[in-house]
């Protein structure tokens, strides 16, 4: 009699993992769009603007990442490849990169210009390289290359 194991993680963790994923992400892009504007044209609107998008963003990556957490480093039955530890560490970076730059956008005018543009970029390629990788694994290029 053999038993049939689910070579899968939690269905309801997965569906929220990919549910919220995105969102930080989407936010950090913001938050250079607004940047750079304040960067270009001095009008605090979108420094305190810039300053609200990546503390939403930072707060909506608190349960994607938590799910990440327990998936990558908490041992199952579920295989952890290493592009998911890539991504892993990759999402971890690009938000600790947006942490200090929430911290810059709470100084005072244009003191923090550009150090807010620097971190925001940072924040948005490391991410985006997290989902990059991710996705070119869902596809499933690395068995197309192997044949």
């Amino acid at each position: 009699m053999t038993l049939l194991v689910p070579t899968y993680r939690s269905r309801f963790a997965a569906a929220i993992f990919d549910l919220l994923d995105p969102i930080p992400y989407g936010f950090f892009v913001g938050t250079l769009v607004f940047d750079i504007l304040y960067a270009l044209t001095r009008n605090v609107f979108w420094g305190k603007g810039a300053a609200w998008l990546v503390t939403t963003g930072l707060f909506f990556a608190i349960i994607p990442r938590l799910i990440n957490l327990c998936h990558v480093w908490i041992p199952s039955r579920y295989p952890v490849t290493r592009i998911e530890r890539a991504d892993f560490w990759l999402n971890l970076l690009g938000i600790a990169a947006a942490i200090f730059n929430a911290f810059v956008h709470s100084r005072d005018a244009y003191g923090m210009v550009p150090l807010n543009v620097i971190l925001s970029a940072i924040t948005v390629a490391l991410l985006g390289s997290g989902h990059l990788i991710r996705a070119v694994d869902k596809v499933g290029f690395r068995e197309a290359a192997h044949e």
